[in-house]
């Protein structure tokens, strides 16, 4: 009995798919979805070159301090960066005595708990500690930025463009969709999925930072310069990874041509 029903299950099943889905195609074509001002206003991120891009690309570690500094003084009040060790910073070229001044310097400090008094205090950060987590007492949930270049489709590219992407709503948009007026307390950009977000524009203007290397802190340089730090935090062994698989993609055609010549040698008789 059950070898007779289960073709016709089966059967069944595959026609209610193939109805279901050329239904939907049918509808799809006839009765499209309605225009909406975040398909039609919504843009993809600007084109954008960093140092790390391409196979042979490499972190900028000048590059990589002035975003972290753009990060320390800017960013982190709201967002966190909590997958990120003090002591990771080394890698971007500080030495062992600024990275202690950094964690020690830290605006938030590590929280601490002591099981036998129940006691709950705080001490100053040290190398070996993440960077402490932010808690934000505003508007929205500023999300963690260890990894969000891995999080958003073109990554550093969105996230500088998203920095830089802030204006007023265009008037056309106004006209053709009178009730997507962005509303009170959210900041219009077009960068950002549904064009609105509750996140001021954080870098304000050129000169925010002060560059420890003369470089001038305009608003498209600091966008870069934190877009780049934070495609580091997402990937820090990228230039490892990269140096790594060129010396295995050297010994895979080392080894190809090696078995090639054995083969030919092997072979040799028997042509």
């Amino acid at each position: 009995m059950v070898r007779l029903f289960g073709p016709l299950v089966g059967l069944f099943f595959a026609v209610a798919l193939l109805w279901s889905f050329g239904n939907g195609a049918f509808m799809a074509i006839t009765e499209p979805a309605p225009a909406t001002a975040e398909h039609e206003f919504h843009l993809h991120p600007k084109k954008v070159h960093f140092a790390s891009d391409g196979v042979f690309g490499k972190f900028d570690k000048q590059q990589l301090q002035r975003g972290f500094q753009v990060y320390k003084e800017v960013c982190a009040t709201c967002h966190s960066l909590k997958h990120v060790a003090f002591r990771d910073l080394a890698a971007l070229g500080y030495s062992e005595p600024e990275v202690k001044a950094i964690a020690k310097q830290w605006g938030t400090k590590q929280p601490t708990f002591d099981p036998k008094s129940g006691e709950r205090s705080e001490r100053d950060n040290i190398p070996s500690d993440f960077i402490p987590q932010v808690y934000y007492a505003g508007q929205g949930s500023p999300p963690d930025l260890s990894l969000i270049t891995k999080a958003r489709h073109d990554g550093g590219a969105y996230v500088a463009s998203l920095l830089t992407g802030y204006q007023d709503q265009p008037a056309e948009l106004l006209k053709k969709f009178p009730d997507a007026k962005t509303p009170d307390g959210l900041y219009y950009n077009p960068y950002f999925a549904n064009l609105n977000l509750s996140m001021p524009a954080p870098l304000s203007g050129d000169g925010q930072v002060t560059y420890a290397d003369g470089t001038k802190a305009t608003v498209d340089q600091m966008a870069q310069d934190v877009a780049a730090f934070l495609i580091w935090t997402a990937e820090p062994k990228l230039d490892k990874r990269k140096q790594t698989g060129w010396a295995v993609l050297g010994f895979l055609l080392a080894a190809t041509v090696l078995a090639y010549l054995a083969k030919k040698n092997v072979w040799a008789d028997q042509h």
